[in-house]
C-alpha cells in the first residue's frame, strides 16, 4: 500500500500475517472550473455584503491587502488569488493597489519557486508581494491589549490597507482545532510576542487545544478576539481533499464563512474507533505538510488520537529540510538530552520559554504517551536525543514493535495524514 509521503508517495510492503487496520480517507470529488465557483462564492456571501458592496462602500479606496497561506500549506491559493484579482480588477481596483502579504507566522520566509506556486504564473509579475515577518518590529504596529491585557502587535501594511481581505483553507489542527479564518491573522500576520501568548504553554497545555476542538478551544477563542481588533472586510476560505483539490468554499463575513466550513469538517474527517491500536502508522498529508521534522510533530499528534499508552507511533514524513529552516530552538531542545517529562515540566514553569517552544511541547507530551519512531530522510543523528527513534523504512520499525507487543499486535495505518483523524469512543 502507498501512505503519502513528499510528493510521490511511500510503498510500503505489509505482510499479510500482520493484524493491520487502514483507515482511508474517502474520496472527495474536488469542484469544476474551482476558480469559477469562487467567483460565485465572493458574490453570494454566507452573511453581510458581497465583495462588490464593499468596495462601492470604500471611501479613497488606494490600498487592498490580501492575506495569503504560506508554502508550508497545500491550499492551492494561486485559485483564490486569481478569482479575487479578477473580481478587484472588475470593480476598478488596478494590480499596483493590491499586495498579497503571505501569513508566516513564525515560519521562514518563501522561496521564489515557492512564491509562483502561491501566486501562480498569473500574478506572480503583477502584484506586490509581502513576506510577513513576525519578529521585524519596523513592519509590525502596536494596536493596544487585548481583554486579557496582551500586547496586540500586526503587520503594519495589512492595518493601514483599505481593503482588508483573508484567504485560506479550513482543516482539523491539532492546537487550534481548525485552520483557517482568525488563524491567518493570529498567529499567521501578528508579531512574536503577540504568537506567544496565544500559543502560552497553559493555552497548549488545555484538553481543549486538539484536534476538532472549536468554541472551547483557548488559542481559537484567543485568536478571534484579537482578530476582531485588528479588522477583516472579506474572508475566502476552501476545504481541499487528500489530492488538495478544492472541494467546498465560504466567502462573507470571516466568523460565519469559517463557522460553515469547519461544520463541514466536523462530519467529513472524523471516523470513530471502538479501540486504540498497539501501533499507529501516520503521516502528515505529504508535500508541503512534511517539509521538515518540526512539521511532523502534527503527524505524531495524529497518532496520539489512537495509540494506546506506550504504544508506539511510526511518523512517516519526508523531512527533505531536515529538522527546519530556522527552527533553531526546536532543534537545541531536540539534542538537550533531557527526557520529555523534564521538558514539558519546564515549560510549563516557564523555566524554557522559546519561539516555537509549543511544537517541543506538544511533542515532549506525546513521547510521555508513546514510542516515536522517524521514518523520513533524515539521518539516525539527525532526530535527537530526547526520545525519538530511528528505523530505516516503515516494515523494520513495525518488525521491532511486534517483537515488544508480540506478533498479534493491533496495527492502525492513517495514510492520508489529517485528511482522516480517528475518534476513540469508548
Amino acid at each position: 500500500m502507498k501512505i503519502d509521503y513528499g510528493k510521490e508517495g511511500l510503498d510500503i510492503n505489509l505482510d499479510p500475517k500482520w493484524n493491520i487496520t487502514i483507515l482511508c480517507a474517502s474520496e472527495q470529488k474536488s469542484i469544476e472550473s474551482p476558480k469559477v465557483k469562487i467567483k460565485e462564492s465572493i458574490n453570494n456571501p454566507i452573511e453581510g455584503p458581497s465583495l462588490k458592496e464593499i468596495i462601492d462602500k470604500k471611501v479613497n479606496l488606494n490600498s487592498v491587502c490580501i492575506v495569503s497561506s504560506d508554502a508550508t500549506r497545500p491550499v492551492p491559493s494561486n485559485l483564490i488569488l486569481e478569482a479575487i484579482v479578477e473580481e478587484l480588477n472588475l470593480n476598478g481596483i488596478d494590480d499596483n493597489k493590491i499586495s498579497v502579504l503571505i501569513a508566516t507566522g513564525l515560519h521562514r520566509t518563501s522561496r521564489d519557486d515557492e512564491l509562483e506556486r502561491i501566486l501562480g504564473k498569473t500574478l506572480i509579475n503583477r502584484i506586490t508581494i509581502i513576506d510577513h515577518k513576525a519578529t521585524d518590529m519596523d513592519s509590525l504596529v502596536y494596536i493596544g491589549k487585548s481583554a486579557d491585557n496582551d500586547p496586540i502587535f500586526v503587520n503594519r501594511y495589512y492595518y493601514s490597507a483599505d481593503l482588508k481581505i483573508l484567504t485560506g483553507y479550513v482543516e482539523p489542527h491539532f492546537f487550534f482545532g481548525f485552520s483557517g479564518g482568525r488563524k491567518s491573522l493570529v498567529p499567521g500576520i501578528v508579531g512574536i510576542d503577540t504568537i506567544q501568548v496565544n500559543h502560552s504553554a497553559e493555552k497548549i497545555a488545555s484538553p481543549y487545544a486538539r484536534f476538532g476542538i472549536y468554541k472551547e478551544n483557548p488559542l481559537h477563542k484567543h485568536s478571534l478576539a484579537i482578530s476582531k481588533k485588528i479588522g477583516v472586510d472579506f474572508i475566502i476560505n476552501v476545504c481541499i481533499n487528500k489530492k488538495h483539490e478544492i472541494i467546498e468554499i465560504a466567502s462573507g463575513d470571516f466568523i460565519k464563512a469559517h463557522e460553515k466550513l469547519v461544520d463541514y469538517q466536523l462530519k467529513q474527517t472524523f471516523t470513530g474507533i471502538k479501540e486504540r491500536y498497539d501501533v499507529v502508522i501516520c503521516g502528515n498529508g505529504g508535500y508541503p505538510l512534511d517539509l521538515n521534522l518540526y512539521q511532523a510533530v502534527k503527524s505524531m499528534a495524529i497518532g496520539e488520537l489512537a495509540v494506546k499508552d506506550g504504544g508506539t507511533i511510526i511518523a512517516v514524513n519526508e523531512c527533505v529540510e531536515g529538522i527546519g529552516i530556522g527552527q533553531d530552538k526546536f532543534k537545541e531542545l531536540i539534542f538537550s538530552g533531557m527526557v520529555p517529562k523534564e521538558i514539558y515540566k519546564k515549560i510549563l514553569n516557564k523555566e524554557i520559554v522559546v519561539p516555537d517552544q509549543w511544537e517541543i511541547q506538544i511533542l515532549a507530551r506525546i513521547l510521555m504517551k508513546a514510542d516515536v519512531f522517524i521514518i523520513s530522510e533524515l539521518n539516525e543523528n539527525e532526530i535527537g536525543n530526547i526520545g525519538l527513534k530511528y528505523a530505516k523504512n516503515v516494515e523494520d520499525a513495525i518488525r521491532t514493535c511486534l517483537k515488544k507487543y508480540g506478533s498479534d499486535a493491533s496495527i492502525l495505518i492513517l495514510p492520508n495524514g489529517p485528511q482522516l483523524l480517528p475518534l476513540y469512543k469508548k
